[in-house]
């Protein structure tokens, strides 16, 4: 190999490290990553102007409208409109030491973080049996099928304390149905939307449970009206604890009839819902 061959080489390689140098690496990778790592994963809250918030606010607010099915569509719309709302929330736990302590413990629903096989199978066989809030919360989940991992993430809210509030707002969902005794149909889920919108305030409650009775047939409107509707309004009054100041993965054990009384909260209306 000639002199000038291996400084040709040399030189090629001199300008590619010096290419290396000045590549803007901070834009794809952790101070911690090498720079061909992997890139950096876009954030889904990134901030976003006034006018585009509209925008995705009618974007989704049109998709659950016209398929309230869309549960990402619906949940999108509640962060968008929920601000004031959740900032309300917000300081209604941190003036509770149960609810300081859940924004500072900041506990997430899944099935790694709950012990969800004992819930899952530790039920009575008699359906008269006294239930655990634990238990009536397992039962739930098992008769319907559902799954504490299948909550959407939050998207659309910058603020990371809000974002919790948000996120655990959705998680208790399955806690209060296993609490006030209502069952996952369309009847059901409205009277605690209802609940939820005397409770939390929150607008996507509001807008729930008003779109939604409009999909009732006349006989389960009536029942929405006349029961489920009256009582949410009285439990939510009389209730001696904001519910989202309860730190329900320490109630577990309860028995389900003393956590009641003690929230004073009155299971809702049994009705024939078929």
């Amino acid at each position: 190999m000639t002199r000038t061959r291996i400084s040709i080489l040399a030189t090629t390689r001199s300008v590619r490290e010096l290419r290396r140098k000045i590549q803007p690496h901070h834009l794809y990778s952790t101070s911690e990553e090498a720079f061909y790592g992997a890139p950096r994963p876009p954030k889904n809250n990134q901030e976003r102007l006034p006018h585009q918030k509209l925008a995705l606010a009618i974007h989704h607010a049109t998709t659950a409208f016209s398929d309230p099915t869309r549960a990402d569509a619906v949940a999108a719309l509640g962060e968008l409109t929920g601000q004031v709302s959740l900032e309300r929330i917000h300081q209604k736990m941190l003036a509770d030491p149960t609810g300081r302590r859940i924004l500072e413990d900041r506990p997430v629903v899944s099935k790694a973080t709950i012990p969800y096989k004992q819930l899952m199978e530790n039920i009575p066989v008699d359906p008269e049996a006294p239930l655990t809030f634990g238990q009536a919360y397992g039962k739930f989940l098992r008769s319907h099928g559902f799954d504490p991992d299948e909550r959407d993430p939050v998207k659309y809210i910058e603020d990371e304390t809000l974002a919790y509030i948000m996120l655990r707002y959705r998680q208790n969902h399955d806690f209060w149905h296993a609490l006030t005794g209502l069952p996952p149909t369309v009847l059901g889920e409205l009277g605690l939307k209802y609940l939820e919108l005397f409770q939390t305030g929150l607008p996507i409650a509001a807008l729930s449970s008003t779109i939604g009775a409009f999909r009732l047939d006349t006989s389960a409107r009536r029942i929405l009206n006349n029961q489920y509707l009256p009582w949410a309004l009285e439990t939510s009054q009389k209730s001696t604890c904001f519910l989202m100041n309860v730190y329900y993965e320490e109630e577990f054990e309860t028995p389900l009839a003393e956590l009641r009384d003690r929230l004073n909260l009155d299971p809702a209306p049994q009705v024939d819902i078929q």
